[in-house]
């Protein structure tokens, strides 16, 4: 009884965030297959034929590629290529040729997946407000302020955290997916014949018979799984049981009614439809419908925003970005997360593609390309880890993976033709991106190399201490690498010749897992007298805290007085080493990057006063 009541608010909670994408798809998705298989002109054959592509693409992609099988792959709890991949590593590694490529696919994965989702919010608001259009024809000059107006103010509250809001995602989704189903039935039972597109024959008839049209056609009704990646990246919010309960009892069958209510409508007016799914509405309950339409892309496009910060902490924590600032909305809950820079950036791109395309039928001809790019990678990613972790035999691999990778390279073949509509656009960006990506760490590869080379050994700190003068208080030292003297220490020594009476030398570890048990997370050493090594475990979905981790310490019985705590941090200074080609622009890149790198007083929170920042030169 309780897990039955644990799951039922999960799960209503699911529909607000895992399914915010998918779920505003209706809007535009079936309108972009339905004239790209002929549009205005198009027949029974065509409107059947794209209902019979959208029931088995979401049955073949989403309901057993994503909810029954990579679901499984939950690192924790947690999914999303980011965390596929570190639990891809943690059985092969982290080097190697296997555990680079596994690298270099999920870093893809990740920039593709971002990228592509800053058209989320694009779409699906301006979708929405076109039906103004519907209510007074006057009203399209105004959809695209409308839209920059709510996209402003959904960018500028970010700040205060989504804890709140949250909480009305739930039930606004459950108005919204009951709405599309009741809308979709009651149009189905004018034309019940067009539930015969459950036969797979009819989407094959109509690639078949237009071969000419064939990638368009896939390209558009790609857009009825955009989302679907959302299920397994935002999996950790409420676990594998309520995304699996949502999709089931709510989300998919309400999208099948409403497609199928949609292709109804087509088929039965006798004139051209150009909004279908405001179509369905009744005249008395348009204005209605455009309000919970409007609701639900701004909730959808809050998943998105959400789930960029989270992405972005996940690749600071696991190397792949430097450093930048990460707020805590909420005293409570962890994933309650404001990334100032992502947001910043978020909302520019998204302002510049409604002023550049201006109306959501453009914008779909850019919407999906890099997505299901990131689908392929999930999908190869999920075949290594079936064979490596899950123990699967190899012909059951092929068998399966093969099955889903030839599914997504048809949707990608299909979403090339977009490239040069718009899609262009988020691969430059994914490619940007993943360069970020590869550069920050392979500099981060030479830089540990560089400073190991350099390091001076613990077993030396006896004698660096013999001739230092202590004076009072404790010093904490931070370090990067263990088992080695902190280069603020080794510089303290060098120009003030003193040390602190106590010493603690601090190292925070960052695990391959999303996050590690408190009661485990510190283990302290005594190196000598009054000099302390302190290590410290975080998962890679949380945020590294001194003052955390000095407050466990004093729990268990370690004496430090804060106001007696002076604290050290060693930054280094990278120059690099004038050579020509590729390698020299990229430590060119890392160099300028590790400058601009956010503090570690604010990245670990450190307390604002009473630190001491102590440079390093270091040359690549």
């Amino acid at each position: 009884m309780s897990e039955n009541r644990a799951l039922l608010p999960a799960t209503l909670g699911a529909l607000g965030v895992v399914y915010g994408d998918i779920g505003t798809s209706p809007l535009y998705a079936f309108k972009e297959a339905v004239a790209a298989a002929g549009g205005a002109q198009a027949g029974e054959a065509a409107v059947l034929g794209v209902l019979s592509l959208i029931v088995w693409s979401t049955l073949l992609v989403v309901t057993i590629k994503y909810v029954f099988v990579i679901l499984r792959a939950d690192n924790e709890g947690e999914g999303g290529v980011l965390s596929l991949l570190a639990l891809v590593q943690r059985k092969i590694g982290t080097a190697g040729p296997w555990a680079r490529r596994a690298l270099a696919l999920g870093v893809l994965g990740t920039a593709l997946f971002s990228c592509d989702a800053l058209i989320t919010p694009a779409i699906s608001v301006l979708s929405a407000v076109e039906g103004l259009a519907l209510l007074d024809p006057g009203f399209e000059r105004a959809v695209v302020p409308v839209t920059l107006a709510i996209i402003v103010v959904l960018f500028s509250i970010q700040r205060f955290g989504t804890e709140r809001v949250g909480k009305a995602f739930g039930p606004v989704m459950m108005i919204w997916f009951a709405t599309l189903a009741a809308l979709g039935l009651r149009a189905i039972l004018w034309h019940p014949q067009v539930l015969a597109a459950v036969n797979p024959l009819y989407g094959a008839t109509l690639l078949l018979g237009h071969p000419g049209l064939a990638l368009l056609i896939l390209g558009s009704v790609f857009l009825t799984l955009t989302g679907a990646e959302a299920l397994y990246t935002d999996m950790g919010h409420f676990g594998r049981a309520p995304v699996r309960l949502g999709w089931f009892a709510f989300v998919w069958p309400a999208l099948l009614l409403n497609y199928f209510g949609q292709g109804s409508l087509v088929l039965e007016s006798r004139s051209p439809v150009e909004m279908p799914f405001f179509g369905l509405a009744p005249q008395a309950l348009l204005p209605a419908m455009v309000v919970l339409a409007t609701a639900a892309t701004i909730i959808a496009s809050q998943a998105v925003i959400s789930g960029a910060f989270s992405v972005t902490r996940q690749a600071v924590q696991l190397d792949l970005l430097p450093r930048v600032r990460i707020l805590q909305t909420s005293e409570t809950e962890l994933g309650q997360i404001y990334v100032p820079l992502t947001n910043g950036f978020m909302a520019f791109s998204v302002i510049a593609f409604v002023l550049m395309f201006g109306s959501s039928s453009a914008l779909a001809s850019a919407y999906g390309v890099s997505v299901v790019g990131d689908m392929c990678i999930t999908t190869l990613l999920g075949a290594v880890l079936a064979l490596v972790v899950w123990r699967w035999q190899k012909w059951r691999v092929l068998l399966l993976f093969g099955t889903f990778l030839a599914i997504d390279l048809s949707f990608l073949t299909g979403n090339l033709s977009k490239i040069a509509q718009g899609g262009w656009i988020p691969l430059l960006l994914a490619s940007v991106m993943f360069a970020i990506f590869i550069v920050w760490r392979d500099g981060r590869v030479r830089l540990r190399a560089e400073l190991e080379h350099r390091a001076v050994p613990m077993t030396k700190l006896p004698e660096l201490l013999a001739s230092a003068t202590r004076v009072p208080g404790t010093g904490v030292f931070l370090v990067s690498h263990a088992g080695f003297v902190p280069t603020a220490l080794l510089r303290n020594l060098e120009h003030n010749k003193v040390a602190h009476e106590r010493i603690v030398i601090l190292h925070l570890q960052i695990v391959r897992t999303p996050r590690h048990d408190p009661a485990n997370r510190l283990r302290i050493d005594t190196l000598m007298p009054d000099v302390l090594v302190i290590g410290a475990r975080f998962g890679f979905m949380e945020t590294p805290d001194v003052g955390e981790v000095l407050r466990g310490a004093r729990s268990k019985g370690l004496r430090i007085h804060p106001g007696e705590v002076s604290y050290f941090l060693g930054w280094h200074l990278v120059r690099a080493i004038p050579r020509p080609g590729w390698s020299g622009l990229k430590m060119r890149a890392f160099a300028w990057l590790q400058r601009r790198s956010a503090q570690a007083t604010d990245f670990f929170r450190m307390p604002t006063r009473g630190v001491v920042v102590l440079a390093t030169d270091v040359e690549l």
